[in-house]
């Protein structure tokens, strides 16, 4: 049936969707991603700002942005201001290097919060998911393509599946807060 296959790939998605978005938060280390998201206001076009400089990590604690054209560097650092990830650029004239400060107890406090309300959303997404399986298949039943007993077994198939998915979500948001956690 191609519900299972796309509930997998649908899950896979989601779960894929949640790194990418725990990534964009600050843990203390810098980490690339972080810069992800900013997009720099290039000639008049929005343009995400890995394309237009290299972006490295000299020590654990700094991000390095070297932009390809230089004169591009003060359109780069508006661009990191205005994303408001709570780190003041520092320009030299050929590259920007951003010091990424130690978290508090009360900002590691916050962004576990703000992980885990990644992680519900997540949750409620692969929830739907099976929502939808399960739509399909009653349908499926009702129009005589599936027997009583095909369905109940289906249907149980599928709550196994999500359950190892929010297993896995669960997995993934306690090494983030794991990591936000370490001082």
């Amino acid at each position: 049936m191609a519900s299972k296959k796309t509930l997998e790939e649908r899950m896979e998605s989601t779960k894929s969707y949640l790194k990418e978005n725990l990534n964009t938060v600050r843990a203390g280390r810098a980490n690339p991603a972080l810069l992800d998201k900013i997009q720099v206001d290039y000639y008049g076009t929005p343009t995400p700002l890995k394309a237009l400089a290299n972006i490295s990590v000299p020590d654990p604690r700094t991000l390095m942005v070297a932009p390809f054209d230089p004169k591009s560097i003060s359109d780069i650092e508006r661009a990191i201001n205005e994303a408001n990830i709570g780190i003041n650029p520092a320009n030299d004239g050929k590259v920007i290097r951003l010091a990424i400060p130690q978290l508090t107890e009360e900002r590691r406090k916050e962004l576990t919060k703000v992980v885990k309300n990644y992680g519900e959303d997540a949750k409620v997404a692969i929830r739907n998911l099976r929502r939808d399986v399960n739509d399909e298949l009653k349908k499926a039943e009702k129009a005589g393509e599936l027997t009583e007993d095909d369905l109940k077994e289906e249907l149980e198939e599928t709550q196994k599946k999500i359950d190892k998915g929010l297993k896995e979500v669960d997995e993934i948001l306690d090494a983030k807060v794991k990591e936000l956690m370490e001082v």
